[in-house]
């Protein structure tokens, strides 16, 4: 990668970027950037997971983020994902293309694969996944989670990295961070789910509010717990498994940015086009300065 300078945000000297990379566990760098910056981003939020940075991959701008931090220092519960979703928003971001590290629920699912998630079942708990309140209700559509387009330009790219992909299926997000117990992951099979995870539904909801396509690589580090023929998850077998779906995700990742188109054919773009219900003269001022960045087309 080149070399990154430090900066902070200021007014008019903030990089922009077209596309949004969040790099899971296992995926804490996003190789062959160039003109790379290091920015970091204040939100009303607060503070992203980390510095973002921001450069040229396959001729366009993207800026990455670590969603655990470099190091791997953030739970999945401990995550600032408003932070993170609204920093890349105030970037220019439109797309975002998640990597995620997931165990399969599914014979054929098999570690070392990759999935592209059209489905997500939400088992968080108490977890901030939504820019409304504070006197502002808004709903959005929820039924297809993920951005269909920006889907099927990750399930290409995988063909042409030449990665076994598994395209459609959900992912379950779980709380963590402790892994499933036994009793869990036959119940998640039963309920006909195809993998799990820990941070990806919160994510989806918050780009969705924040009209920004989400789609998502979900890499196949092992069989949850339920396998009768392999041993219980282990943090040593996922960091195993992790290293080596690595340069594959590198791969995908920049396959996938060089084939964006440059025009949006989808909704994502206007998904608070009838989500916003409260009435705009009793919207707080506050409430419109703080979620500016989403609702000024809307709401000023």
């Amino acid at each position: 990668m080149a070399k990154k300078k430090s900066a902070k945000k200021k007014a008019g000297s903030t990089p922009r970027a077209e596309i949004g990379i969040i790099g899971g566990s296992g995926l804490y760098a996003m190789g062959g950037l160039s003109e790379a910056r290091e920015v970091r981003v204040k939100t009303p939020f607060g503070d992203p997971s980390d510095a973002i940075v921001v450069g040229t991959l396959e001729g366009k701008r993207v800026a990455f983020l670590a969603r655990h931090a470099r190091g791997h220092r953030i739970l999945p519960g401990e995550i600032n994902y408003r932070a993170n979703i609204y920093a890349l928003k105030l970037l220019g971001v439109q797309r975002i293309l998640s990597v995620s590290a997931v165990g399969s629920l599914q014979e054929d699912i098999r570690p070392l694969d990759f999935l592209i998630p059209d489905q997500f079942v939400d088992r968080t708990k108490g977890r901030m996944s939504t820019f409304f309140g504070s006197g502002l209700v808004g709903h959005v559509s929820f039924d297809k989670p993920v951005c269909g387009q920006l889907s099927g330009v990750l399930g290409a790219a995988c063909a042409r990295a030449g990665v076994k992909t598994h395209r459609g299926g959900t992912y379950i997000c779980m709380e963590g961070p402790q892994f499933s117990t036994t009793a869990e992951s036959h119940m998640h099979r039963k309920m006909g789910f195809q993998v799990i995870g820990m941070t990806n539904v919160t994510e989806a909801k918050l780009a969705r509010e924040a009209e920004i396509c989400y789609a998502t690589v979900a890499m196949i580090t092992d069989y949850d717990c339920w396998h009768p023929e392999h041993e219980t998850v282990t943090l040593a077998q996922i960091l195993e498994n992790l290293n080596r779906n690595a340069e594959n995700a590198q791969r995908v990742i920049r396959e996938a940015v060089r084939a964006v188109p440059g025009e949006r054919g989808c909704k994502c773009g206007s998904a608070l086009k009838h989500a916003l219900v409260t009435d705009p003269k009793v919207v707080p001022a506050a409430t419109k300065k703080r979620l500016a960045a989403i609702i000024g087309n809307y709401l000023s």
